[in-house]
């Protein structure tokens, strides 16, 4: 279903540039000489000293790619605005060492070392690379555990060059960290910014201040006020969203439902600029859960599959969709709920497996995942369907595209329940949406670019329900299965309007409509293709027409062919949702806000107009009325035996 691209791999881009510097750096422990690059930090503080004792772990499932115990155990543990991604592993003699890679050198840096073996539960670094946020966890079940002691601590360590480290927080509940990365043009930024967001339920943000001296070292200015900084900016969290790109943080409370939006702007202000009131169940987040806030390898195995899931995406559209799902007990269907807040609408869809999808073993995980592919959502439950949603037209199932069974994969290397989405990096020249997304397989550490696969499309386009038949330029289209007609119209329409662009897509798409002239039962493919084409071309240069504009002929049916209603197996429950409120700055800023805003306010006034979206079969009584009251004045009554063919300029 999708096209994948490899950004980065453990295996590839990091282990063997680990275990070159670890042969190195054991060499120089056995000559008595340790390496520059891999000299330890100064001796801790006393109290720090005695804090680090309480989390020494001696490590025993150090598994290696191959299966078998290794020396470079690599984790991935955030990756942050800049593309960068930090890691930690296991290096020699008993030490824990944090890198950082960088996507434009591919070059590897070695971050900061523990002089014991820690586990590692959460990890940020500044954008000037000065300053290193990280949690310490304990591993439960380790039996030199003392009994009073803290479950986590959180450190901040100065890094350019090393030297002091600040002790944050020594708590009993799991810490998350981020740094903020503000768009600025100065070259020398003294001041860094930090999210610790912790599972008791609050938010803070610390600002600190920097000093450089002797042209490059870089120190916290003041260190020892730096609690007394820290500002409290949400209490009683339940749940709660980084966007990398956007800087933006969501999040929900255990008093209300009231999705919030904090928006981080280039000056390190922050803001409240959304508020959308949500309709979930009585209790739907009974611990709180952290999305897209680095990777807890000790803690969150089975947490994707046993709570709720939340996620939120928006598109630079002025598109913005909210995902939720619950866990799925044996016997029960999966159910998920998409809200299109820029629509004023949510739908509700539940999966009959039994009718749809092949048997599975019993412990197979159904929580869905939620993949954002441009203005397309992905719901997808490994071995069982793929059900790609579409925000832009969600009115009618048949402009999305549902596939269960063999063909519900992602087109991964290795099937993997271990996927989740990094975010989208870069604006789509196609189709306005977004081109990529970036999708981290955490079994394998590799993080891939997706977009969805036009090979993929055409196969279920071109599906035919008789033999196969030799195309006009003598190509014989692959041997496929019949395709329920839905199926076939989601793929028209993502090929056109979505992945249009591409230059040869549309030759293929003309290609296979020379060979199937004689209209499908339930829609005519050459309307479909004029009006998706035509749709593409007018809402590119004009994002309103998209409103109005007709791209497709199934809604100037009267009646909406069965086959096009309803997809076996799938319910669908629709409904209207509450409007989102906008503050702050939110109401003038140019970009994402403005386009949502301007979308919601479009829905409103639409909603007030019986029929909205032009259709042709209501404009065409009025047209002819039009054409016979007009006509009288437009003809030219000549006398006999005068020739007609008189030019007239009006």
């Amino acid at each position: 279903m999708l096209k994948l691209e490899t950004q980065f791999a453990l295996r590839s881009d990091v282990v063997p540039d680990v275990l070159r510097k670890e042969a190195r750096a054991g060499r120089g422990e056995t000559g008595k000489v340790v390496s520059d690059q891999y000299s330890h930090s100064p001796p801790p503080p006393p109290h720090l000293d005695v804090l680090l004792q309480f989390f020494k772990v001696f490590v025993k499932k150090n598994v290696s790619w191959s299966g078998d115990r290794g020396a470079a155990d690599a984790r991935i543990l955030n990756v942050e605005r800049d593309g960068g991604v930090l890691y930690a592993w296991e290096g020699a003699s008993g030490t824990t060492r944090i890198g950082k890679y960088d996507p434009n050198t591919k070059n590897n840096k070695l971050l900061y070392t523990f002089d014991q073996q820690v586990c590692v539960s959460s990890c940020s670094l500044n954008k000037e690379e000065t300053l290193l946020a990280v949690s310490l966890t304990q591993r439960s079940g380790g039996q030199d555990r003392p009994k009073p002691m803290s479950k986590c601590l959180t450190l901040l360590i100065e890094i350019h060059p090393i030297n002091n480290t600040k002790v944050l927080k020594a708590v009993d509940c799991t810490v998350r960290v981020q740094f903020l990365y503000p768009e600025t043009d100065r070259k020398s930024v003294l001041e860094s910014h930090l999210l610790l967001i912790a599972e008791d339920g609050y938010i803070e943000q610390y600002h600190i201040l920097l000093s450089k001296y002797e042209g490059y070292r870089v120190v916290m200015l003041n260190p020892e006020r730096l609690s007394k900084l820290a500002e409290r900016i949400v209490e009683d969290v339940s749940w709660v969203q980084w966007d990398r790109h956007s800087q933006r943080l969501y999040y929900l409370t255990h008093r209300d439902k009231t999705l919030q939006c904090f928006q981080f702007y280039p000056n390190q202000n922050c803001e409240i600029v959304l508020e959308l009131v949500l309709e979930l169940p009585a209790a739907p987040l009974n611990t709180v859960r952290f999305v897209n806030l680095g990777f807890d390898h000790y803690h969150e195995e089975k947490l994707e599959q046993e709570h709720n899931r939340m996620e939120v995406f928006t598109n630079s559209i002025g598109s913005m969709c909210v995902c939720f799902s619950q866990p799925v007990i044996d016997g029960q269907d999966p159910t998920y709920t998409v809200i299109f807040v820029h629509k004023g609408c949510s739908k509700t869809f539940r999966v009959s497996l039994e009718e749809c999808c092949w048997p599975l073993q019993r412990d197979t995980p159904l929580q869905p995942l939620f993949i954002p592919i441009g203005y397309y959502i992905l719901v997808y439950v490994a071995g069982r369907f793929l059900h790609c949603i579409n925000s832009r037209q969600p009115e009618t199932l048949c402009h999305s595209l549902f596939l269960s069974g063999l063909e519900a994969e992602l087109g991964l290397p290795e099937p993997s329940t271990c996927v989740t989405v990094l975010g989208v990096e870069e604006e789509s020249k196609e189709g306005g949406g977004a081109s990529a997304t970036l999708l981290l397989d955490l079994a394998s550490g590799t993080i891939y670019s997706a977009d969805l696969s036009s090979a993929f499309l055409l196969q279920i386009l071109c599906s035919d329900t008789a033999t196969t038949r030799m195309s006009s330029r003598g190509r014989g289209w692959p041997g496929a299965p019949s395709r329920p007609e839905a199926q076939r119209l989601a793929a028209l329409h993502c090929l056109l309007v979505y992945l249009g662009t591409e230059p040869t897509l549309e030759v293929k798409i003309i290609d296979w409509l020379c060979d199937n002239v004689m209209a499908l039962e339930s829609f005519d493919q050459i309307q479909e293709f004029i009006l998706a084409s035509l749709y593409r071309i007018s809402y590119g240069k004009s994002l309103c027409l998209d409103k109005v504009l007709p791209c497709s002929s199934v809604f100037d049916k009267k009646e909406v062919a069965a086959a096009l209603r309803e997809v076996p197996g799938v319910s669908c429950r629709s409904q209207l949702h509450t409007e989102p409120v906008f503050r702050g700055k939110a109401r003038g800023l140019q970009g994402f806000w403005s386009e949502l805003q301007s979308n919601t306010e479009m829905m409103k006034d639409l909603e007030a107009v019986p029929h909205p979206r032009y259709r042709t079969s209501l404009q065409q009584g009025p047209w002819d009325k039009l054409s016979i009251v007009n006509e009288p004045e437009n003809v030219l009554n000549f006398p006999p035996g005068i020739n007609k063919e008189v030019n007239v300029s009006v």
